[in-house]
């Protein structure tokens, strides 16, 4: 239970930092060695272009968790704390359904990526293991989405105010 907490707090920080540290030492090395002996691999290009793809998607979970990602907030200044709580619910609704089109979407590439076999030309390894990077990242944004509706459902019945997640400008 005490892992399964530590995890739901803080299991794309985690996974961010796997990806982020991957893509930096990776881009190091391949830049030191085509400064240095006029030779770069394939193989690194790949795992830099594969980490971003997997830091862009877990970083958008992790935006759905904490409410940081980009949405036009003005009329929010505007209303009481009951209507707020009714907008961020209908908001996260509509990404809560647009998810789910791209979550089956997303899976269908991976599902022919499977049946062919297709392989990555550098590392020679299924492309399965990138292209599910998509429908990783929409599963994560679905479950976040879900622990939303229930903190606001929870913070509205209770009469407190909804959680607006850290502002960007303040």
């Amino acid at each position: 239970m005490k892992f399964l907490n530590a995890l739901n707090k803080n299991g794309e920080r985690w996974a961010l930092l796997v990806f982020y540290v991957m893509l930096v030492t990776t881009m190091f090395i391949e830049v030191l060695r085509r400064e240095l002996f006029s030779y770069s691999s394939i193989w690194g290009e790949e795992i830099v272009r594969y980490s971003f793809i997997y830091l862009a998607w877990i970083g958008a979970a992790a935006a759905v968790k904490e409410r940081g990602h980009i949405r036009i907030d003005v009329i929010m200044e505007y209303v009481g704390p009951r209507p707020k709580a009714i907008l961020y619910i209908f908001g996260d609704l509509i990404m809560f359904v647009v998810s789910i089109i791209a979550f089956y979407w997303s899976l269908e590439s991976v599902l022919v990526s499977a049946k062919f076999g297709s392989v990555t030309h550098g590392l020679r390894i299924s492309q399965v293991w990138f292209l599910s990077a998509v429908p990783i990242g929409f599963a994560l944004v679905l479950l976040r989405l879900v622990q939303s509706f229930l903190r606001d459902i929870q913070d509205l019945r209770a009469g407190r105010p909804v959680f607006e997640g850290d502002k960007l400008f303040d």
